[in-house]
């Protein structure tokens, strides 16, 4: 169900839930103060209860409202990347809700880059809790035809058009003494955190995984399984490797599609072919696993990009996605 921006403020008032755009994915949000309407996020996602939620807010000038301490490297972050694809995780004041913190001392904080949920931000004089707006591990919905077909027509969607960074925000988590991790990777890269800090993160996540997970904030997104169409996913680190796959399914009667990064030999099945871009593979990956998921094939081939920094975020989302 399409709704206005004026009925879309009026549902959240009220203490519903609405599918909102951001310039990442489709947040599924609801009045980040009430709880009750916080719960029915998690409910009509099917998202366990402890996993945090980001909290939208309309500018910097916000921020005191929910934490105990604005660290200045959390300050440079923000006046650097805000609005943009940026979460910033800090302590929280002991009245935010224990429901959009999932139960931890911190809160998850961005000012989004998308002019209607600028405007509904503004207008509505709320903060909204928005994860993606799917059901939990799913693909995330970068149109609001994608919130449709995977919430079905009883959730209000306020249509903003295609998302045009297209993958969720970087999330870093910064201590009351102002040493920062990345949580979880996003066009906004580590280095680009590092060169606006000064300073290189605490610690990379995949050591904290091995010695002090207990201290790290949860992040949204770091499932081991996330990200993922209906239709069962493999990747692949090379195209020769994606094509004898492909070969070996099509005797075994599978049907296949592929995507592809760059031109290079085509396997003789239906494929999606993203130019050789981070930025742009970011922009159209969800909308192509969308694509290729209503194909209805047996099964879904992927091709990954090259493990360097730049490309991180959509290895991160694609290594959710599936198997290698």
């Amino acid at each position: 169900m399409r709704v206005s921006l004026e009925q879309a403020i009026a549902e959240l008032k009220k203490g519903e839930v609405v599918a909102i755009p951001t310039e990442t994915v489709y947040g599924l949000a609801a009045d980040a103060t009430n709880d009750d309407a916080l719960r029915k996020i998690f409910s009509i996602k099917q998202r366990p209860a402890d996993h945090p939620l980001i909290v939208h807010i309309s500018d910097i000038s916000q921020v005191q409202k929910w934490v105990t301490v604005f660290p200045e490297v959390a300050v440079k972050l923000a006046m650097a990347f805000w609005p943009g694809a940026l979460t910033l995780v800090l302590p929280a004041k002991e009245h935010v809700s224990r429901v959009v913190r999932g139960g931890e001392p911190t809160v998850a904080l961005r000012v989004p880059n998308h002019p209607v949920s600028l405007a509904l931000l503004e207008q509505s004089g709320l903060s909204v809790a928005a994860p993606s707006a799917n059901l939990f591990t799913q693909l995330s919905p970068t149109t609001a035809s994608h919130v449709e077909a995977g919430l079905g027509d009883a959730i209000p969607v306020l249509d903003g058009g295609a998302c045009a960074v297209g993958i969720e925000s970087t999330i870093v988590s910064v201590s009351a003494d102002g040493q920062w991790q990345l949580l979880r990777p996003g066009m906004i890269s580590e280095a680009d955190i590092a060169k606006i800090t000064g300073t290189q993160q605490r610690k990379k996540l995949a050591d904290v995984a091995t010695h002090d997970a207990a201290s790290t904030p949860k992040a949204p997104g770091q499932h081991a399984l996330h990200y993922s169409p209906r239709t069962p996913l493999s990747l692949f680190k090379d195209r020769a490797a994606l094509i004898a796959a492909y070969e070996v399914l099509v005797k075994a009667n599978v049907s296949c599609a592929a995507l592809l990064i760059g031109n290079n030999e085509m396997p003789p099945c239906q494929v999606i072919v993203l130019p050789d871009e981070p930025e742009k593979v970011a922009e159209q990956l969800y909308d192509s696993l969308h694509r290729l998921d209503a194909m209805k094939v047996g099964r879904l081939l992927v091709e990954l990009p090259p493990a360097t920094p730049e490309w991180a975020a959509v290895l991160d989302r694609l290594s959710r996605a599936g198997h290698q």
